[in-house]
């Protein structure tokens, strides 16, 4: 099934998919039009995003702050805005700082929530909100599966951005989504 412009499926993207830039990149190419799903995020998400990107990753408060407005300015759309109480009520989640993420699903109608942390997101409290729970090589293989065509050109226009071969996008992407990548190498052969 290749899915349209109309697609509604929706996922609500943790921060830790969000900071590494390859696989930022890869997954919010994959939102663009035409888009294979509708990506989320609250402020509370870009704001971890940002903190990560300066403490972990030594980006400077402009160039932090520049790719949360990039973010924002080509999908601002995605920005679900959460009720005070609704991450309060949700105990099932054991970590109070990971409650908000769930909430934002739960606000934003989303299918899944994408997150490398999934030990932060038992599946059995996820499912009480019709939520699946998603690596990125998981929510990527599902994506080529789709539209694999799509998904080639996709890599294709983020290598080509960065004047370069799919290889080198791919080689970025392989220890964030190894299954994903074993995929897409076997595919082109």
């Amino acid at each position: 099934m290749i899915l349209t412009q109309d697609n509604e499926y929706a996922v609500v993207l943790d921060a830790c998919v969000l900071v590494p830039m390859p696989l930022c990149d890869t997954l919010l190419r994959l939102a663009e039009d035409p888009p294979l799903y509708r990506p989320l995020w609250s402020d509370r998400i870009l704001d971890e995003v940002g903190a990560a990107l300066e403490q972990k990753l030594g980006h400077t408060p402009k160039q932090r702050q520049r790719r949360i407005d990039a973010m924002r300015q080509a999908f601002p759309e995605a920005l679900v805005v959460l009720p005070p109480d609704l991450e309060k009520a949700l105990i099932c989640i054991p970590d109070e700082n990971d409650r908000h993420v769930v909430a934002a699903a739960i606000r934003g109608g989303a299918n899944a929530i994408i997150t490398s942390n999934v030990k932060d997101f038992p599946e059995e409290c996820l499912a009480q909100y019709d939520l699946l729970r998603q690596t990125p090589d998981d929510f990527l293989l599902h994506q080529f599966h789709l539209d694999p065509s799509l998904i080639l050109e996709k890599l294709d226009a983020q290598a080509s951005a960065l004047s370069r071969e799919r290889e080198y996008i791919l080689e970025r992407l392989r220890q964030l989504a190894p299954g994903f990548v074993a995929l897409v190498e076997s595919s082109t052969l």
